[in-house]
């Protein structure tokens, strides 16, 4: 007779986690040119970044959109010179994926693959 409760309490719990779902964007920040120094990467609400980025490396980062408005990239350059690159524009609620690719010139390129969901 216990089980019968229990079992149906556990089942309620389990199909509503099943509808639940949170809506991040895994961006990979990938460097081909050389040493980048205090880069910030900007997003509705927030920021994050890294003291440095290899020539080479990846940075792989997980964020949650709390807001809408334009994506930035900004880095120090090998010579000390602050470079800005402006990104796509997001809106709260999108997800998916994001690369940004920085050539050896120092050129900043976006390809997001973002969806909306709701």
């Amino acid at each position: 007779m216990r089980f019968f409760p229990l079992a149906s309490l556990v089942l309620l719990c389990v199909a509503g986690l099943a509808g639940c779902h949170s809506r991040f964007v895994e961006v990979t920040i990938v460097n081909q040119g050389p040493v980048l120094h205090v880069m910030e990467f900007d997003y509705p609400s927030a920021s994050f970044g890294a003291n440095m980025l290899d020539p080479g490396a990846k940075y792989h980062y997980r964020f949650k959109i709390q807001g809408s408005g334009p994506l930035s990239l900004q880095y120090q350059d090998a010579s000390g010179h602050t470079r800005t690159s402006e990104g796509p524009k997001v809106d709260l609620g999108e997800e998916g994926s994001l690369l940004v690719n920085i050539d050896a010139r120092g050129a900043v390129t976006w390809a997001p693959t973002l969806t909306n969901r709701r």
